[in-house]
């Protein structure tokens, strides 16, 4: 599965094979749990976030590993937005600090 992902005005493919995405499934499950007690979003607690909180969590922490040239992660995160969120194919990372200013594009 692919996913772009768009940081300021560059774009980088991120690919995710299809036995990751199901060899991660218990990993995501994890992160679901962690997330079921609430998050920190930039500067508001989400007690419970939906969907497309988090996924933005997963793309910020995506931003993170990009940033960090941590690969395993970046596409742990990108497989995560693929599996919670099938129909995106980009997502625009918010750089600003607001987590929530990020956005998915589904074509």
């Amino acid at each position: 599965m692919k996913l772009n992902v768009f940081i300021d005005e560059q774009m980088q493919l991120v690919e995710v094979p299809d036995d990751m995405m199901q060899d991660a499934e218990e990993f995501f499950a994890k992160m679901d749990t962690d997330m079921d007690k609430g998050w920190q979003m930039s500067r508001e607690w989400i007690e419970n976030p939906n969907t497309e909180q988090r996924c933005q969590i997963a793309a910020d922490r995506m931003l993170t590993a990009i940033m960090q040239e941590n690969d395993n992660t970046k596409m742990l995160m990108a497989g995560y937005i693929l599996s919670r969120m099938p129909k995106a194919t980009d997502v625009r990372i918010d750089t600003s600090g607001e987590i929530s200013g990020t956005e998915f594009i589904a074509y």
